[in-house]
């Protein structure tokens, strides 16, 4: 780990199949006022003074489409544009691979949220250096019930106590990358089930003894999933 000022690296996933926005395009590659919606990630930690480097983590065929994307935009803080998974975790760990050695910690960020602010991500730069994993969310509004498999609402749960969980999600380098080495071999070993792997933050939690901090999000900071999502976003972006 480094003695000085710590070195940021923030890994962009953009490597997700995007099948419920029904488009030819990869969503994280449609265009929105001028740009790919992946650039609008790329821009905010390329402006950002925290983050050293970026890695991109793309489909297989859109890596040369991505590294021209970088050079249009001049986001030269890209060191390494690597190719996904058939899974996001193991496309995150491609990309924690691909990190600079010299990494003290990683933010990992969905490429389809375009509407990432400077103070989210210094916020979570902030955060992580004093518990070394942080995750941005928004506090749950609507009334969350629980269900049994016929449909049925069986309890309402204090929506005071929940969260719905963002990106960025920031960790110690170090010990995401442990973390997600000895889930892989817990995977080979115990045959776990790789659905129930949501994000980042689940791994830390089930493979180290480190507490994951919940932090302060943003209502806009959506994730483009349908098109609905997608006129949302351009509509926040053009304001």
């Amino acid at each position: 780990m480094s003695y000085n000022k710590p070195v940021y690296t923030a890994i962009v996933m953009a490597a997700g199949s995007g099948l419920r926005m029904k488009t030819s395009t990869k969503k994280q590659f449609i265009n929105i006022h001028g740009m790919p919606v992946v650039a609008y990630s790329l821009k905010a930690f390329q402006e950002n003074e925290n983050i050293s480097s970026i890695v991109l983590v793309v489909p297989k065929d859109y890596i040369d489409e991505s590294i021209a994307m970088c050079i249009r935009y001049g986001f030269n803080k890209v060191k390494n544009i690597t190719e996904g998974s058939d899974k996001r975790f193991k496309s995150v760990f491609n990309g924690l691979q691909a990190a600079p050695k010299d990494t003290d910690y990683v933010l990992i960020h969905d490429g389809v949220r375009p509407m990432i602010t400077g103070e989210l991500i210094d916020r979570c730069c902030k955060y992580v250096l004093l518990t070394r994993a942080c995750v941005a969310a928004v506090p749950v509004t609507d009334t969350i019930k629980r269900a049994n498999t016929h449909g049925f609402a069986v309890e309402t749960l204090d929506r005071s106590t929940l969260w719905s969980i963002q990106t960025p999600q920031a960790f110690s380098y170090p010990l995401l990358l442990e973390a997600y080495k000895s889930l892989r071999k817990t995977i080979d070993e115990y045959g776990t089930d790789e659905n129930k792997i949501t994000d980042d933050a689940v791994i830390v939690e089930n493979m180290t003894d480190c507490h994951v901090r919940i932090i302060a999000g943003d209502p806009k900071n959506i994730k483009i999933t349908t098109p609905n999502d997608l006129i949302i976003a351009e509509a926040y972006l053009k304001g």
